[in-house]
């Protein structure tokens, strides 16, 4: 299956939080997306892997992608080495998107930018065609992605170019809540961990309507960029 966009999260959640609304209105389009989590967040504070699992597949169904997958990468613990570059190309070439969205490049968990660098080099390789993979006992066609994209998360990164998203908001705040066992709750007794606060939660669209107001709409993402963002005219910004 081929797929427009294939977004990358360290963790269950990530792609969610960082991108959820721009996948929502890409998909609105008739965009083909899938998801690929590079852990099934087991060192998490609240939960567990197994309800992650489940979480992750109605966050999916939410959104409405065509696929998501997990890596089973060691939590907290993968490194951006040969072995995990190999396991990414393999779904790199198996989906041959145009667009790859991965991880935030600097951020508090060490695993987010850990990620974002491993999924971007693998990006790179992918498109070498001596660097031989094989998936379900085919040798697999050599695809680099056309644009690689970081989303933002827990750091305000200052971002190269923002998504309007007013109508697709509602959307990712649903998807985001999908994980019930991660976010705000004020009768769970799991423990506090700092994306399970009441602030957490409003800064789900708080933040988005900050990026909003600064390019004059209600809701925005932000993204940074591995290259100069072009246009084909001075006219074709909002």
């Amino acid at each position: 299956m081929k797929l427009d966009i294939l977004a990358f999260g360290a963790h269950p959640d990530d792609v969610e939080l960082g991108c959820g609304a721009t996948l929502a209105k890409e998909i609105s389009f008739g965009k083909k997306v899938g998801i690929v989590d590079l852990t099934r967040g087991e060192l998490g504070t609240r939960g567990s892997a197994e309800i992650r699992d489940q979480e992750a597949k109605d966050a999916a169904d939410i959104l409405g992608v065509e696929v998501r997958e997990n890596l089973g990468f060691a939590d907290g613990f993968f490194q951006n080495d040969r072995a995990n570059q190999i396991e990414i190309i393999k779904m790199i070439r198996k989906y041959k998107p145009e667009i790859v969205l991965c991880n935030s490049i600097d951020d508090r968990h060490i695993d987010h930018p850990k990620g974002s660098k491993l999924v971007s080099d693998a990006c790179f390789l992918s498109g070498l065609r001596k660097i031989v993979t094989e998936l379900d006992g085919n040798i697999q066609e050599a695809w680099r992605p056309k644009f690689v994209y970081h989303y933002i998360q827990w750091k305000n990164i200052q971002p190269d170019f923002v998504v309007e998203v007013n109508d697709f908001i509602a959307k990712k705040v649903q998807a985001v809540m999908a994980y019930t066992s991660q976010f705000y709750n004020p009768v769970s007794k799991e423990p506090i961990s700092p994306i399970a606060t009441k602030n957490f939660a409003e800064s789900i669209t708080y933040r988005a309507r900050d990026l909003g107001r600064l390019i004059n709409t209600e809701y925005a993402e932000g993204f940074t960029t591995e290259r100069f963002v072009a246009v084909s005219s001075l006219d074709k910004l909002i």
